[in-house]
């Protein structure tokens, strides 16, 4: 299968092309900080070509739910590196994925600090659990312009400590309607300064986040993810096309470590066309997400639609996923009632291996 061969994401050599995503758990510990039962979690996967770890927060006052994982304390530092060392000494590689929450929280959650973003757009007909229970997202704070260089600060600060925490890389989560994202599709921003109007100033921040991680890193190990179509959010764009060719064209330019793709699913007519337009100005590793089951991954390799896929529920499920796919083998299934449970070994370490089914 070309999904389990070898393969090169920028300057990190993969035994495999089965990627698992970030999943966001809620399992850190106490000030967020990752324990043993998320080092146990992440070497459990550790036969994944790459595993990039779950949306971690760059500061303090950027979280968006319970028990998830920071960087930007030392505290935070020494919990990844248990997880990183579990990952490694299981011969695994891993990566972080660093991210601001944006407009997406609330200030209950962040010790009554306003959220912020590129506008004062609230997240529309949708709730956000906090310790005061499901609350509508308030409007956000327009970040000042001179206030966008402390952003970038705590992106390159928390790429240091992922650094010093042993990952092998960093991606740049500008998906999902988070705060970069905010910043690069244009039904929240509407500035008027350097970080607005044009598809260029949109993708400012976005880019220096990237170059931020790229001096710490160098760019063979740093990977972005965006999600122009993915409307998860309240998030949307007027011109989706032109954004992935200014996205990928500029991570062309720094030779970036690899591209995702995160599609709303990977076989709409629209994704296939913004990973068609990826691949004509992107020439290094092309990552899709958002879908693929086996033979579907299988085949975007074949065809050279990508250079390896991420999974994410399959790969939540079944720890052993690249084996079961090299024996297409039966997949357990997730218990969708086990994903946000904090501190619970239950749908999260507990999935069977392929050895203990058919032994």
């Amino acid at each position: 299968m070309q999904l389990l061969s070898p393969g090169q994401l920028g300057s990190l050599s993969i035994p495999n092309r089965v990627l698992f995503a970030p999943l966001t758990r809620v399992r850190a510990d106490a000030d967020n900080v990752p324990g043993d039962l998320m080092a146990d979690y992440y070497a459990q996967r550790a036969s994944a070509g790459l595993l990039i770890a779950e949306a971690t927060m760059v500061a303090s006052d950027a979280q968006a739910w319970p028990h998830q994982p920071g960087i930007h304390s030392t505290a935070h530092v020494a919990g990844w590196k248990r997880v990183t060392d579990a990952v490694h000494a299981a011969g695994g590689r891993i990566y972080l994925q660093i991210w601001h929450p944006g407009r997406a929280t609330h200030p209950a959650l962040n010790k009554g600090v306003q959220p912020v973003s590129s506008s004062d757009k609230a997240i529309r007909n949708d709730t956000i659990h906090t310790p005061e229970g499901k609350l509508p997202y308030p409007a956000p704070r327009p970040l000042r312009t001179d206030e966008i260089p402390g952003i970038v600060a705590a992106f390159a600060k928390a790429a240091a400590n992922a650094r010093l925490a042993g990952f092998d890389g960093v991606q740049i989560h500008g998906a999902h309607g988070y705060l970069i994202d905010q910043f690069l599709r244009d039904s929240v921003n509407d500035r008027t300064d350097a970080y607005g109007g044009s598809i260029a100033n949109r993708a400012r921040l976005l880019f220096e986040t990237v170059d931020a991680a790229i001096a710490v890193f160098g760019a063979g190990r740093v990977g972005l993810r965006i999600s122009p179509l993915v409307p998860f959010n309240d998030m949307a764009d007027s011109a989706p096309a032109a954004l992935v060719a200014h996205v990928a064209a500029e991570s062309e330019k720094r030779h970036l470590g690899f591209l995702e793709i995160r599609h709303d699913h990977f076989d709409r007519p629209a994704e296939y066309e913004l990973a068609r337009i990826a691949r004509q100005h992107f020439t290094g590793a092309l990552v899709r997400n958002g879908g693929f089951t086996r033979d579907a991954g299988e085949a975007a390799i074949r065809e050279g639609q990508a250079d390896a896929i991420a999974y994410g529920v399959p790969f939540l499920a079944n720890p052993d996923l690249p084996l079961r796919f090299l024996k297409n083998a039966p997949l357990n299934r997730p218990d969708t009632s086990t994903f946000y449970v904090p501190a619970s070994r239950a749908g999260y370490t507990d999935y069977p291996f392929l050895t203990e089914v058919t032994d």
